[in-house]
């Protein structure tokens, strides 16, 4: 394929090689954990300097798609136990402690989407999707009762796989079985009362105020893949976001 003739348009010459690189991992030319050529070669393939491919590789170190480690190259970025929870997982004790909380799946089901879920994830209406509820503990205390939705024909055999196969970090799931890997999130907060559900969950009472985070993850693409909601009990543990 020859390169030179995908870098066109005004964007910025890094900034469409980046745009390159995205879709060839995307197309599965690189799978998460795989060396990237070196920025010699990857500007030879594309026809720019290799100014040009730092800079983009640059930018994707920036949103963490591809990790850089200094004399061994550049690597596509893999959704380990570390990643997810310093990228993905913000909720930590009222000491600063941050550790990745473990899981108890309470059920997966298949049925169709509610209208707002199809908005979310950009689905026809009524279209497939599979959910996942489970709680998650810190040091042995239920904090988060959560409820996951994904595109039936996204992950088709998702809900066919026992509870006690799923994994804690479905991130890693969704990359290794499904070749879907998520790049950004979007997140928005709110206070909500615990319902009957989620208060038999946490231990609370109906009605403590929980905190609640409305997740929409997306793929290389853009495409959104996930609706993750999140009731979490903050009275020993808080939301962090670092801003930098």
């Amino acid at each position: 394929m020859n390169e030179m003739k995908t870098i066109r348009g005004s964007a910025p010459l890094y900034s469409q090689v980046k745009e390159l690189i995205i879709q060839q991992i995307y197309q599965g030319a690189w799978s998460p954990g795989d060396l990237l050529p070196s920025e010699t070669r990857l500007g030879q393939d594309y026809g720019v300097s290799q100014g040009t491919v730092r800079k983009a590789l640059d930018a994707l170190a920036a949103e963490n798609l591809v990790i850089r480690h200094q004399g061994k190259g550049t690597f596509v970025a893999a959704h380990t136990p570390d990643r997810a929870l310093f990228h993905f997982f913000h909720i930590i004790s009222k000491s600063g402690v941050r550790q990745m909380p473990s899981s108890q799946e309470k059920g997966i089901t298949r049925r169709r989407a509610l209208r707002e879920e199809s908005q979310k994830l950009g689905l026809q209406s009524a279209a497939r999707v599979i959910q996942i509820d489970r709680v998650r503990s810190l040091e042995g205390e239920p904090v988060i009762a959560e409820s996951i939705v994904v595109p039936a024909k996204v992950f088709p055999d998702l809900d066919k796989l026992p509870l006690e196969d799923l994994p804690n970090n479905l991130y890693q799931l969704y990359e290794e079985r499904y070749c879907v890997t998520i790049s950004r999130a979007v997140e928005h907060l709110r206070a909500i009362g615990a319902s009957p559900q989620d208060a038999a969950w946490l231990g609370v009472k109906k009605g403590s105020p929980l905190q609640l985070i409305e997740r929409v993850a997306h793929n290389l693409k853009g495409v959104p893949v996930e609706l993750r909601v999140s009731r979490c009990n903050t009275e020993n543990h808080y939301y962090e976001s670092i801003i930098v």
